[in-house]
């Protein structure tokens, strides 16, 4: 049943009357090729399992439209007939964002005329604490959403003897409730059939704004033709925030809101008590605690060893010495399967076929090829070890715990998840940066993240450390390679503390920091999980990276293989002759002539010009090229040694490792000694050598200033550090 009331335009003059919805569902939508669901939940209520279970691998990562907050997104098949674009949204406690990543949740659901605006919404809860997690879902269903509430979690509720009168529950929210377990799978099944059904919004109403902010409420909702008296509420809550806002419509909200003396933080707080009033109604009549705990929940007893200011760090030291030794020893079989694979194919177009294009083929698509397929097995291994770390709830403690020294150093709690997250890629981890409120801590955490070792590094460091660390045991059991890589990540860390050490006295800023996290319970790794997101990382980097290092490889080998009007020829003359003349053998005339035409190509002549700069450092002019194209990604340096060491190298030497070891200097001596290496390792190190990330700081901080900051401390850094060593160890 519609009501009318009398509306004020905004002059404040009396209007006609306007009929309005009681309820305020949002008008529908024309037809879509896809339905729109958005996946909604608070953080640890087991929304990312339950994306999971809906798209499996039909999924891609990208950006919210306007911002660079992390956007996942996958195509669910429903029911045989009915397929479905499933928008995984960040976690959050309620609409009153807190953070960039929850202001994207509103952007999205306050503006209906967007594209990207949903269907329905699915809300995640977690079953065992429904008391906490119905907030969200009553904001929701009061903006006049269609819902399907996931009753998730059922079997951790059964274990802390919650039982749930889902029929009961249903009736009292208004909308669909399918109990489930999302990690196991169990109810998805029934989600499904529900979500492919035509949606409708709850009839029933959690909260009544007062009767003193309806006049106030009315000209939001006449002024931008709302349908909803809540919706119309949270503009005049967060009208400065919303981004599609013009200036002239916050101009107006603003206006009323001064008018009528409206104050957002008493009225969230007065908003919040009304709801948890209403939710305490609802969960007396459909939940029901059959037994109260009488020991110690397990997941606190195993805090007090995990989280222990002794144990607790030597724990997680042990786990990270665990992981650099799998990723550099268990991953060394089906790398070296791979390599000599690559060889093999390789060796065996050369032998049989001929030519310029074979040439292509072998030395700059295959070499460069093998420079990204070699590295597979180690990028799954460090992304199944943080992958069980995330899905037992361990990392969730490793934060907690890394707070207590991150604080000295002038860094927030939070932004220890960052830091962590570096170590697999800095571009998402520099975005997850926007969970940290306070502006001094969100920027030195930002500057520092890319000095974290990330996935891209771990091809350099490999074939370094292989090239001058030898393989052998420590203590038995572990391997030297495997401390060397774990040192590599130390130096890193401790790079990036002492450097936010320096910002923290830099800088200057009355804000406060403070840092809440929720702990999930400890749980066994859903192996599903686990396996999507290694294939998905491993995908990341084969089709991301991979297209950008074979095609850097292409070029190169154009670059190595032609020069300046016929400056090859010429010098395959004069080594000829001086070879003639000291009566060389062919294959080591070959090889002089092979050296001497890449030295006078166009890659040649560029490393030439770039060489007087880092041959303090113990680089040569082809580690310099390598150098300059690895900044388009790190891990585009093997790529490039694996192409340039290629053009002319001796068939019989077709892995990266060999290419390197049979390079010599001037004094026919091995060019790869341990000084030379460990300056070149200490340069990736500390050297940004990343556009990506140059890019997301740039888009983080809205100009040019950190960006540029970032790259010259960290290239001086590399420069200096790296010259030290070299000096030091040659």
């Amino acid at each position: 049943m519609a009501r009318v009331a009398l509306i004020t335009d905004p002059a404040g003059t009396a209007a006609s009357a306007v009929a309005l919805e009681s309820r305020g569902d949002f008008p529908p939508r024309g037809p879509r090729e896809l339905t729109r669901i958005a996946l909604i939940g608070n953080p640890n209520s087991g929304k990312s399992s339950l994306f999971n279970q809906l798209t499996g691998l039909n999924q891609k990562v990208g950006n919210f439209p306007g911002v660079t907050v992390d956007r996942k997104t996958g195509i669910s098949q429903l029911t045989p007939q009915h397929r479905a674009e499933i928008i995984d949204l960040p976690g959050t406690y309620s609409l009153y964002p807190k953070s960039l990543d929850e202001k994207v949740i509103t952007d999205l659901l306050y503006d209906r005329a967007s594209e990207q605006f949903p269907d329905f919404v699915v809300v995640t809860v977690d079953s065992s604490n429904l008391r906490r997690n119905l907030l969200l879902f009553t904001q929701l269903a009061d903006l006049g959403l269609p819902i399907v509430l996931a009753l998730n979690m059922m079997d951790v509720a059964e274990q802390h003897g919650v039982k749930i009168d889902v029929p009961a529950l249903q009736q009292e929210l208004g909308v669909p409730v399918i109990p489930m377990n999302a990690r196991k799978g169990i109810g998805v099944a029934a989600l499904k059939i529900v979500m492919a059904q035509q949606m409708s919004a709850s009839t029933e109403r959690f909260y009544e704004p007062t009767e003193a902010l309806l006049p106030m409420i009315r000209q939001i909702r006449y002024y931008f033709n709302l349908h909803n008296d809540y919706l119309a509420l949270h503009y005049a809550h967060q009208f400065r925030q919303i981004n599609f806002l013009t200036a002239d419509d916050r101009a107006y909200i603003g206006e009323l809101v001064q008018q009528y003396d409206f104050q957002p933080t008493p009225q969230q707080a007065q908003e919040t008590i009304a709801r948890y009033a209403r939710i305490n109604a609802i969960l007396l009549n459909a939940v029901t605690v059959t037994r109260t705990e009488k020991n110690e929940p397990y997941s606190n007893r195993l805090d007090k060893v995990l989280t222990h200011t002794v144990w607790g760090y030597l724990i997680f030291f042990g786990v990270l010495f665990l992981m650099f030794q799998a990723v550099f020893a268990w991953a060394s079989y089906p790398m070296e399967l791979i390599d000599q694979g690559v060889a093999w194919i390789n060796g065996l177009i050369q032998t049989n076929f001929h030519g310029p294009l074979i040439n292509l083929l072998t030395e700059g698509i295959l070499a460069g090829l093998g420079g990204v397929l070699i590295f597979i097995p180690q990028i799954a291994l460090l992304f199944a070890f943080i992958a069980v770390l995330e899905e037992t709830g361990y990392m969730a403690r490793v934060t907690f715990m890394m707070d207590r020294i991150m604080r000295k150093f002038g860094l927030n709690g939070k932004s220890v998840v960052p830091l962590i997250s570096g170590v697999a890629c800095a571009v998402p981890a520099i975005m997850s940066a926007r969970t940290i409120e306070n502006w001094k801590d969100r920027i030195i955490t930002i500057f520092v993240t890319p000095l974290m070792s990330c996935s891209a590094r771990i091809p350099v460091y490999t074939v370094l450390i292989g090239l001058v660390v030898p393989d052998v045991p420590v203590l038995g059991i572990f391997n030297l390679r495997g401390i060397a890589l774990m040192g590599l990540y130390l130096l890193g860390f401790f790079a990036a503390i002492f450097s936010a050490l320096a910002l923290k006295l830099l800088l200057r800023t009355q804000e406060r920091s403070y840092f809440i996290m929720e702990f999930p319970v400890y749980r066994w790794p859903r192996w599903k999980n686990v396996g999507i997101t290694i294939v998905e990382k491993v995908k990341t980097f084969v089709f991301q990276a991979g297209k950008v290092i074979v095609a850097i490889s292409v070029i190169l080998w154009v670059l190595a293989s032609y020069g300046p009007g016929n400056a090859l020829e010429q010098a395959e003359a004069r080594v000829r002759a001086t070879a003639a003349a000291q009566q060389l053998s062919q294959r080591e005339t070959e090889t002089r002539v092979a050296s001497e035409k890449l030295e006078n190509s166009y890659a040649g002549l560029f490393g030439r010009t770039l060489e007087p700069a880092i041959r303090p450092l113990g680089f040569d002019w082809k580690i310099g090229i390598a150098l300059i194209t690895s900044f388009a990604a790190r891990e585009v340096f093997v790529g490039t040694i694996s192409t340039i060491y290629s053009v002319g190298q001796d068939a019989d030497m077709r892995t990266v490792q060999q290419k390197l070891a049979a390079e010599k200097d001037d004094n026919g001596q091995p060019f790869f000694t341990p000084a030379r290496a460990f300056s070149l390792l200490v340069f990736y190190v500390f050297a940004m050598q990343c556009m990506s990330t140059l890019a997301v700081v740039y888009r983080e901080t809205k100009g040019w200033k950190w960006p540029l900051l970032q790259l010259l401390y960290m290239t001086g850094l590399a420069y200096v550090s790296s010259l030290v060593v070299y000096q030091v160890f040659k």
